[in-house]
């Protein structure tokens, strides 16, 4: 693709923070569709999402990251703080994203990994949770003597405020350069592995505190005819017990999770999906290099 125009910026834009401070949110409001799994819960993404956002004069290529992980020390979680770091070193600009006006030491640890030659744009997310916003500017000269940011901006994620001026902030910092996606794509996600995303985000909105984070899933089947979609996935877990947890009653848990699922694929790809689920128990999978190397992960 070739725009003919001689400033077009073209770059990546890593997207860090710790667990839980609206990356994947972030991510999916600059793209206008749903590219990164979000729920209420950390850790929710896994694995690394580029999400891409084309204007007039830019290409915007969003790489969301899992959050870095300072508590466990599985496989799972030192992969997913490896694809953070390898992140750092591959892109163009950073946001390094806080929740509002919240600074703790999870997030003093990811500051720690902020490359000192790259810009990093400090980005306080959920403005709109912010009641005392004369809090705001004590704060940013607080948070700019602990590292030299080449902007600090406040936004909100989920309704969009100041985005504008965010992207026009990132366009600074990006070479000039023609795109590397067409103008209408968003991902460079295939939908085998946005299907699969769908499933475990679902078992994130809606399963318990702990069973999500014991879980994955893999895509044993994926065909398409026209429109139409079958789609066939298992959900491994650690223990029979988180099995039986996510069957649920005469399987009612399974079959919310399927619903939901099959509905925003359906949004999301335009068609009509068939979506068949079934769970499979693999006791300490997140601590298998094997099994996670078949699941995907980075």
């Amino acid at each position: 693709m070739t725009t003919g125009n001689p400033d077009f910026r073209t770059g990546f834009i890593a997207i860090i923070g710790r667990p839980n401070v609206g990356k994947s949110t972030l991510t999916n409001r600059m793209v206008g569709a749903k590219v990164s799994i979000t729920s209420r819960k950390a850790q929710t993404t896994r694995h690394r999402i580029h999400g891409i956002h084309t204007s007039k004069d830019a290409q915007f290529i969003f790489v969301d990251t899992p959050g870095f992980q300072t508590e466990y020390g599985n496989a799972l979680n030192r992969g997913m703080n490896k694809t953070v770091i390898d992140t750092l070193h591959s892109t163009d600009v950073v946001l390094f994203l806080l929740e509002g006006t919240r600074f703790d030491e999870r997030d003093r640890k990811v500051l720690q990994l902020l490359p000192a030659d790259l810009p990093v744009i400090l980005v306080l997310n959920k403005l709109d949770l912010i009641k005392q916003k004369d809090s705001l500017l004590p704060f940013m000269a607080t948070m700019n003597q602990l590292f030299k940011f080449a902007a600090i901006i406040p936004v909100s994620a989920r309704n969009g405020e100041h985005l504008p001026q965010l992207l026009a902030e990132i366009r600074n910092f990006l070479p000039v350069s023609e795109p590397m996606f067409e103008a209408d794509e968003i991902t460079d996600k295939n939908e085998r592995f946005l299907a699969a995303e769908i499933v475990r985000e679902k078992i994130f909105r809606l399963s318990g505190e702990e069973v999500p984070y014991a879980t994955s899933v893999a895509m044993e089947k994926f065909e398409q005819q026209g429109e139409f979609r079958r789609i066939y996935a298992s959900i491994l877990v650690d223990r029979d017990n988180q099995k039986a947890i996510l069957i649920g009653h005469e399987g009612s848990k399974l079959k919310e999770i399927g619903t939901a699922a099959r509905l925003d694929m359906e949004r999301l790809f335009g068609g009509k999906v068939y979506l068949e689920l079934w769970i499979k128990v693999k006791n300490g999978w997140a601590d298998s290099e094997r099994v996670l190397k078949q699941l995907g992960y980075d």
